[in-house]
């Protein structure tokens, strides 16, 4: 009983919150941070309490925030899904409104947003930290398929059950296991549900009755060498197949056959392979949000354009950019955006302040956990601009460990809504000091 009336009462506290997220929303603010995702929550949750109450809105449609680094672990058999989400309304820093629509449109020249119902939202300060659309579409086949005829995706939280539900079913065949072309989010995240697959399928005793293959439309295994060297031992100690340059282009559910066309610049390029399969994960391309990619703070590839060191807009002085959504050019993670946000809200703040002081620089961090079976972790972490690993432990990261996953799989999720959604959570570079001070490897 006193269980159901706290449920109750809770629910009643988030639907009053939603109420007055819009109701009595003014329409103009110091700063509007578009995104309620871990970049923006990163921002707005420090800005808001800097800058005071009412001073900063966030535009976020979504009433789920979902801990997306966890999806992987659900996929895999490792994590409940209930332990990746909370309400929008409890991680919404008090401080700040909490607008729930979707951007439809940004005005640079007039300094408003755009909301999906028409109206707009005025602001001094913009930080566009909106993330990237998931585009089903883009593969023929594929909408009509996905979360069905053994297609899943860990990319969605509408079919990261679906993964591990239809790896289940699983009794022989062909197991793939794809990447695209295009930009996206947590580029490991392709492979890794293919290593846990491949530690499922041995626990059930019918790995031998199963082959799997990766295929990327990229022409590595990972983008830094050090970590693409120890992924392709991983992947052949398994035996797991690794196609390169080849993208998925069309899934035919109920044949079960997947399309690839060939990509580069090999005597094959430009044919299409056509593959059965029992079992298919689909990473989708990804692309930027039409309101930002045509809008004037895009740039030619419809990312917000931005300083890829002080992460101020290179056109409009008042605009900065984090996270997916942003020309940033390193790997979309929630690690670089934590070591973006700290480097942003200085930088934002001391414009607000006037203060003249020289900017803070954020040189590419980024971190892929590569997990690769129950107790074991490839951690990389580098600069996605000089390609060079950045490794905060003294050990060689490159090599599976079981401290590296208790870090990813159980430290870094209470990490994430303890500190990172609160502001207080800039990487681990003050760690990286004590523990890896000669930069060892």
């Amino acid at each position: 009983m006193l269980a159901s009336k706290f449920a109750t009462n809770a629910a009643s506290r988030n639907a009053w919150t939603r109420l007055m997220s819009t109701s009595a929303a003014p329409s103009s603010y110091k700063l509007v941070v578009v995104g309620g995702g871990a970049a923006g929550l990163a921002v707005s949750s420090t800005l808001s309490q800097k800058l005071g109450k009412g001073e900063v809105a966030v535009i976020e449609p979504s009433r789920i925030h979902y801990q997306q680094p966890l999806f992987t672990f659900v996929g895999g058999g490792l994590k409940d899904f209930k332990d990746t989400h909370r309400p929008t309304s409890e991680v919404v820093p008090p401080e700040a409104q909490w607008i729930d629509q979707a951007a439809a449109d940004i005005d640079p020249e007039a300094s408003t947003v755009t909301l999906a119902d028409g109206s707009k939202v005025s602001y001094e300060y913009l930080v566009v930290a909106a993330g990237i659309e998931l585009n089903f579409g883009g593969i023929k086949g594929l909408k009509e398929t996905i979360g069905k005829n053994g297609v899943a995706s860990n990319y969605s939280p509408k079919y990261v059950q679906k993964t591990y539900e239809f790896l289940q079913d699983v009794r022989g065949g062909n197991a793939l296991f794809t990447m695209p072309a295009t930009p996206i989010k947590c580029a490991g995240a392709p492979q890794k549900i293919a290593y846990l697959a491949d530690e499922l399928f041995r626990g059930k005793g019918i790995r031998d009755n199963v082959t799997i293959n990766y295929y990327t439309a990229l022409g590595k295994i990972f983008a830094v060498d050090k970590y693409a060297d120890a992924m392709n031992a991983v992947a052949k100690s398994r035996d797991i197949n690794v196609n390169l340059f080849h993208d998925l282009v069309e899934v035919d559910g109920a044949a079960k056959k997947a399309t690839f066309k060939v990509l580069g610049s090999g005597p094959k390029a430009g044919e299409t392979v056509s593959v059965p399969y029992e079992f298919l994960h689909v990473t989708p391309p990804m692309k930027p949000f039409d309101f930002i990619k045509n809008s004037k703070i895009a740039n030619a590839a419809g990312f917000v354009d931005v300083d890829q060191y002080t992460l101020q807009h290179s056109r409009y002085s008042n605009i900065y950019s984090l996270g997916d959504c942003s020309s940033l050019p390193t790997s979309k993670t929630a690690a670089a955006a934590a070591a973006q946000s700290s480097v942003l809200k200085l930088n934002l703040l001391n414009q607000i302040k006037g203060n003249k002081v020289p900017a803070a620089q954020y040189d590419g961090y980024t971190s892929c956990p590569l997990v690769t079976g129950k107790h074991k972790l490839v951690l990389a972490e580098f600069s996605g601009y000089t390609g060079s690993p950045h490794e905060t432990f003294f050990f060689n990261q490159a090599n599976e460990h079981a401290f590296s996953y208790w870090l990813t799989a159980d430290l870094l999720p209470e990490i994430y809504w303890k500190s990172m959604l609160k502001g207080t959570w800039g990487g681990p570079s003050s760690i990286r000091k004590v523990a890896n001070p000669t930069s060892m490897n």
